[in-house]
Formats: C-alpha cells, sequence, structure tokens
C-alpha cells in the first residue's frame, strides 16, 4: 500500500492507493519511446514538441519535470509538472487505458503538487484539452482545480514547416 502525503497547506491530504507494484519516479531517456508510445495510446497523435530529443531537452532542463509511473517494469502513466520559478504548469497527463480508474492519475497529479510545493511554486495551472472531455474536466475539479475565467490560450510554433494552428496537424504540441 503507498500513502502519499501531500503539504500545500491545511490540512494536509492523505492518499492510499492499494496497488502493489507501481511506482512514481522522474523519467530517464531510456523512458522516452515509452514516454510517446503511452501518449499516443492515451491521447491519439502527438504533436510536433513531442520527440525524444525534445524530452531530452525538458529533462536536461528540469531533471524532476517529467514524472513517470511504471508497474512491472511498464510504463503505465506521466505527467510534465513544470517549474519556470514564477507558478507550477501540468502538461500530458496520461494513464494507460487498462491502468485507469485506480487512482494513477490523481496520485501523479499530487506527487507533482508536492514536487512543485517544494520549490516554492504557490499557484499551479492544467493545460487540459477541453474538447467535449467532460471526464477530464471533471477529473481536475475533484482534484481543487476551478477553470479560468477570461483568459485564452495564445500559441505560435517556432520549428520550421510547423502547422500554424493546432487544427492543422494531428496533436497540438
Amino acid at each position: 500500500m503507498l500513502i502519499v502525503f501531500v503539504s500545500l497547506g491545511p490540512p494536509p491530504l492523505v492518499f492510499l492507493c492499494s496497488l502493489p507494484g507501481w511506482r512514481i519516479r522522474s523519467a530517464v531517456a531510456g523512458d522516452f519511446p515509452s514516454v510517446l508510445e503511452l501518449w499516443a495510446a492515451a491521447a491519439g497523435p502527438t504533436g510536433l514538441a513531442e520527440t525524444t530529443e525534445r524530452l531530452s531537452v525538458l529533462v536536461h532542463t528540469d531533471r524532476q519535470a517529467l514524472l513517470v509511473a511504471e508497474a512491472e517494469d511498464v510504463l503505465v502513466g506521466t505527467l510534465i509538472a513544470a517549474w519556470d520559478g514564477w507558478r507550477g504548469s501540468f502538461y500530458r497527463l496520461a494513464v494507460r487505458p487498462d491502468w485507469r480508474r485506480r487512482g494513477l492519475a490523481r496520485t501523479l497529479v499530487r506527487e507533482g503538487e508536492r514536487r512543485l510545493g517544494e520549490r516554492g511554486a504557490v499557484r499551479l495551472t492544467a493545460i487540459v484539452a477541453d474538447d467535449d472531455d467532460a471526464a477530464a474536466m471533471a477529473f481536475w475539479m475533484a482534484l481543487g482545480y476551478r477553470r479560468q475565467p477570461r483568459r485564452a490560450r495564445f500559441i505560435r510554433h517556432l520549428a520550421e514547416g510547423a502547422a500554424p494552428w493546432p487544427d492543422d496537424r494531428p496533436g497540438e504540441a
């Protein structure tokens, strides 16, 4: 049984996960192909920035940013928990379809919160695809997150030959 304590202010949150044999850790280079496979299986085609080279840059820049959950030597979940010195941001929360509804996504987020809180984050954001995914919205709301009103996200791809808009190409970077 895994017990995770999250101390982001009172009261402390405790999560019990009765899944023997799985753990959450920081990703290493050998995980990158499995991460990309998981993202493709869990959320459709990967985007422009999702390559082993880009993951290498991410982990080189911040060794704690890419969290992976593994069970029985298989990668079953991921979360990017990025810290920019101002706030913490979550991206690419993904759990293998056959491992969903077991508390893994919640535990990944709580571990990301713990790590970002230790680094000084006081505000966290989550980038969540809202294309009619009521389950994803409900998940984040159940964890205490609220959708920020009156804000829009603007993107621009810097890579040469990149589609100017995410809808022009499968997957969003």
